[in-house]
């Protein structure tokens, strides 16, 4: 999990801490610091998220390369057993 998805996760809930006391005590100027800090949060949090899918799709792609290569070698391996086989078959007639 990316870091600004947790910090993101806390300033949401600090500003909204801090929003709801400043309505509580009728303080605009505390509610206003609180509801920008809760777009902070939920902008970090949006950020961490494009983060972590950019991450986790990368890591998805490598795997399918690596996934892919493997397949190439496996088709190889199988492609040399037949002829192989064929030469064992043509050497025997």
């Amino acid at each position: 999990m990316d870091k600004d998805r947790v910090e993101g996760a806390v300033n949401d809930a600090a500003g909204r801490v801090k929003r709801q006391v400043g309505e509580w005590t009728g303080d605009t100027n505390t509610q206003v610091e609180g509801a920008a800090q809760q777009v902070k949060g939920k902008a970090q949090k949006a950020w961490g998220n494009v983060k972590d899918a950019a991450r986790d799709a990368s890591q998805s792609a490598q795997s399918n390369r690596e996934t892919g290569v493997e397949h190439e070698r496996e088709l190889e391996r199988e492609r040399e057993a037949g002829r192989e086989e064929e030469r064992q078959h043509a050497h025997n007639r």
